[in-house]
């Protein structure tokens, strides 16, 4: 049958149609096509989609930059002994999310919450009940409050040996204070940061002093990797190195800091003062060797620093009663006002219509001015002010720096105050009223009385060292700053204050020692009420002693204070400052003997690596005390590290291989006990202040790594 000519004419014009629409359809896909290479040659050529970088993007997903962390510099004792240092907390955490997983599907979450929480309650001493509930909490992870904060190395690494899945930790710098109470207000504590990445900072003494210097610059590694976590072939790995904070050393003596921290421990826990403070310095040089105060508190672990933030050294500013009459006396005799021999009635006197009592208010008769130093009279420093004048003796309180900043770097340091326009006023400043001064101002004034007129510049900062290129960026020596009275003046004043100790109506025989003669100086101050009056009652008063020995060429100053004890007991306050004064004292001048038989000094050598019987012997001929950890015939670790500067009779711990026995460490000092702990990888508790008395571990025992040794300090030895 044939096609119609109207079936046909409809056919070939679909034909037609279906032709169009192939044409236009290849067009189409050709115009896209063409936009998508245009495209693709853009991004390629260019590198930016939407005003973003993708060369930049690809490197920045695939470079891992790692930040180095500098280490803040080390405060180093006189003996170059650490007594800040950084170490390495770490901090706990659980993966609790099972979506967690590693490339190979292995889980990176807690899989076994039964067993992790007996582990982890172990080591982290909390009750499993506790950890566990934790462990079947919801969230992604946990942590597990202070008790997964601040955990030790040895702690940590415990953890990591029981292979527990999803327990991860984070590292972070932490500060070191392997004495414990230790001059803590003039060494100082640190703020860690929340923020890992961030350094720490200084908010008290030498770490906030030199903040700046102990801080270092941290460095940055980067390194290109694959998806696989592999460095890319061809690339390089890109760092800048760490620099670390500079090294601090101080004046401070490490047995002596100890003995006075132990002694100003029995005062403040009898007497129950509301402040101490102590200081003992060199007179030749200036050279701050022992410096404490009451209350205190641990840096390790801030307890006790909500009591007592403030530096008493250098921040608090307060009447120093009779202990001023030592300047006024210098002033009288310097001035050519002086004559010892003269005589005035003690008792009373009147200035300005006002009453001025000495202490006994009956008086002891006519008596010398000599004997009035002694007695310490009230009466007789107002006669002195009187006859060199009111110019002459504000003079002499400029000669000897008062009402000046001491200029010692330390945060918050006051000048003080006077009250001078009346004539009552100017006869109080004599006997230490109406004049404000700090612990320091006092220690400098002193040095001109036992320095032969010469006033020193008291320092406690040695050196600082940069450790990247060994040089000293800082210095102190001793330093003459004026000469407010001749030799003679200072000489004849010290030997007022022999007086004071010697003549059997001297109010200050407390402080004789054995083989040694004292010039001192006691004050008691009334304490002000903070208007215009002063507390009364038996404990509203400052006692305070000022003492330089030997009398004749003073080696060593101290200045002790103690405010308002509660409970004095059987003592009198002069005698209880005088448990301070004396043992320390003594102390020093003994201490100082035995350095002037010897004074050569070495570097700690190398010995990893060497023989331990020949290294033993060297070292112990030289006069150092050598302990030896382990049997084995080698020397695999050491302390001091190689190039520290060892004095006589410096303690030197060698390790070796083989079994760790436990060395008998009576007398052993605490910072020597921390290091030796470090070495055998066992934890440490300690209690009391100075050298060891008691070791929970016996020696000659086994020692295991994650032991805890327990030791009991004492001044004793």
């Amino acid at each position: 049958m044939k096609n119609s000519p109207e079936r046909m004419g409809t056919s070939n014009q679909s034909q037609k149609n279906r032709k169009k629409f192939g044409i236009v359809l290849f067009f189409v896909f050709l115009a896209m096509f063409g936009l998508i290479v245009i495209r693709f040659s853009y991004i390629s050529i260019g590198k930016n989609v939407q005003h973003v970088n993708l060369s930049a993007r690809t490197k920045k997903l695939y470079t891992e930059t790692q930040t180095v962390k500098a280490s803040r510099g080390t405060i180093y004792d006189a003996d170059n002994d650490a007594i800040a240092e950084d170490t390495s907390t770490y901090s706990i955490y659980a993966v609790l999310d099972k979506s967690q997983k590693s490339l190979d599907d292995k889980p990176l979450y807690v899989t076994h919450k039964r067993k992790t929480a007996r582990i982890l309650a172990k080591y982290l001493k909390m009750d499993e009940s506790k950890v566990l509930k934790q462990l079947k909490s919801k969230a992604f992870q946990v942590e597990f409050g202070e008790a997964g904060q601040n955990i030790s190395l040895t702690t940590r690494n415990k953890i990591k040996a029981a292979h527990l899945t999803g327990i991860n930790f984070i590292q972070r710098q932490s500060r070191l204070y392997p004495n414990g109470i230790f001059a803590s207000h003039l060494i100082g504590n640190v703020t860690l940061p929340s923020d890992s990445t961030k350094s720490m900072v200084g908010t008290m003494g030498i770490e906030k002093m030199l903040n700046a210097k102990l801080t270092g610059s941290d460095g940055v590694s980067q390194v290109q990797k694959d998806n696989y976590g592999y460095q890319v072939t061809g690339t390089a790995k890109k760092e800048k190195q760490a620099k670390n904070g500079d090294n601090v050393y101080t004046t401070i003596d490490t047995r002596l800091q100890t003995l006075l921290e132990t002694e100003m421990s029995n005062v403040y826990a009898s007497a129950h003062p509301t402040s101490m403070s102590a200081i003992l310095m060199n007179a030749r040089t200036g050279a701050i060797v022992a410096a404490s105060q009451r209350p205190t508190f641990d840096p390790m672990t801030g307890k006790g620093l909500s009591k007592m933030w403030r530096n008493t050294l250098v921040q608090d500013a307060y009447e120093p009663g009779s202990t001023m009459k030592i300047f006024t006396m210098a002033a009288s005799i310097n001035s050519g006002n002086y004559n010892g021999n003269a005589t005035y009635l003690s008792g009373k006197t009147t200035v300005d219509g006002r009453t001025v009592p000495d202490w006994n208010q009956t008086g002891w008769g006519r008596i010398t001015y000599n004997k009035g130093f002694a007695l310490s009279s009230n009466v007789a420093m107002t006669h002195l002010e009187q006859q060199m004048g009111s110019k002459t003796w504000k003079k002499y309180i400029n000669r000897f720096k008062f009402l000046k900043s001491t200029k010692s770097g330390l945060a918050g340091e006051q000048s003080g105050s006077i009250q001078f326009s009346k004539g009552i006023e100017q006869a109080n400043t004599s006997f230490g009223q109406g004049v404000q001064v700090t612990a320091l101002q006092m220690m400098r004034a002193l040095s001109a009385i036992g320095n032969d007129g010469k006033m020193l510049q008291p320092y406690f900062i040695r050196k600082v060292v940069n450790p990247n290129t060994h040089k000293v960026v800082m210095s102190n020596k001793k330093k003459v700053i004026s000469q407010p009275v001749s030799a003679a003046t200072a000489k004849e004043v010290r030997s007022h204050m022999e007086d004071v100790v010697y003549k059997s109506y001297g109010i200050g025989s407390d402080f004789k020692m054995t083989g040694y003669k004292v010039a001192a100086k006691t004050g008691t101050a009334q304490v002000s009420d903070g208007k215009a009056g002063y507390l009364s009652g038996d404990s509203s008063y400052l006692y305070s002693v000022a003492g330089m020995v030997p009398a004749n060429n003073p080696k060593y100053i101290m200045y002790i204070t103690m405010k308002q004890p509660q409970t004095l007991g059987s003592k009198t306050p002069t005698q209880l400052v005088a448990s301070i004064f004396k043992p320390v004292m003594n102390r020093a001048l003994e201490d100082d003997k035995s350095d002037a038989k010897t004074t050569t000094t070495t570097t700690m050598p190398t010995t990893i690596g060497e023989t331990t019987t020949t290294v033993e012997n060297q070292l112990t001929k030289k006069g150092y005390r050598v302990t030896v950890l382990g049997s084995g015939s080698t020397i695999t670790a050491q302390v001091p590290e190689s190039g520290t500067t060892l004095y006589d009779n410096q303690r030197v711990i060698l390790d070796t291989s083989g079994e760790k026995l436990m060395p008998n460490l009576s007398g052993w000092s605490r910072s020597d006990v921390v290091k030796l702990t470090q070495m055998l990888k066992i934890k440490l508790e300690t209690t009391g202040s100075g050298y060891v008395s008691k070791q929970s571990i016996a020696a000659d025992k086994v020692v295991n790594e994650g032991q805890t040794l327990k030791i009991k300090l004492s001044s004793s030895n």
